[in-house]
């Protein structure tokens, strides 16, 4: 709840999460912040150095944050709640969360290793991360088909 916080709104006026202030430097926006981290501590690097699995880490976090995570927000939940019941929300969240892992699946099985992209942590498995969390906790959809 710190991001509703005054001071906290004076580093991000839209007081939604994550920020990063870093000297005089405020970033305010997931993909950016990683972006920003990559470029200033470059080891171990977000990306792979492959053309391909650089572009398929890309496209996965395209995807989380067009078709995911939007319907994981907070505040698209609270506004949804007063339009549609309880049974609708679940079942337009389920969907829409469904969708995005199986298009993922598709995406990102010509690169998993240990991990999404290969053996290495990279940007689209910071993406995937919170959303897999989001959608056990807060709307109990099996992740086992993904």
């Amino acid at each position: 709840g710190d991001q509703f916080d005054p001071d906290f709104k004076k580093i991000n006026p839209m007081g939604t999460v994550p920020a990063l202030v870093d000297g005089g430097v405020v970033i305010s926006d997931s993909l950016a912040i990683i972006m920003y981290l990559d470029e200033k501590y470059p080891e171990p690097p977000l990306l792979p150095r492959d053309l391909h699995k650089r572009a398929v880490n890309f496209e996965a976090a395209s995807i989380v944050l067009s078709g995911i995570q939007p319907h994981q927000n907070l505040g698209v939940i609270k506004f949804i709640e007063e339009k549609i019941n309880s049974e609708e929300k679940t079942a337009w969240v389920t969907n829409a969360i469904t969708k995005g892992f199986t298009a993922l699946e598709k995406l990102l099985v010509s690169c998993a290793g240990k991990h999404a992209t290969g053996d290495e942590v990279y940007l689209a498995d910071l993406f995937l991360a919170p959303q897999i969390y989001g959608a056990i906790n807060s709307f109990q959809i099996n992740m086992e088909p993904y």
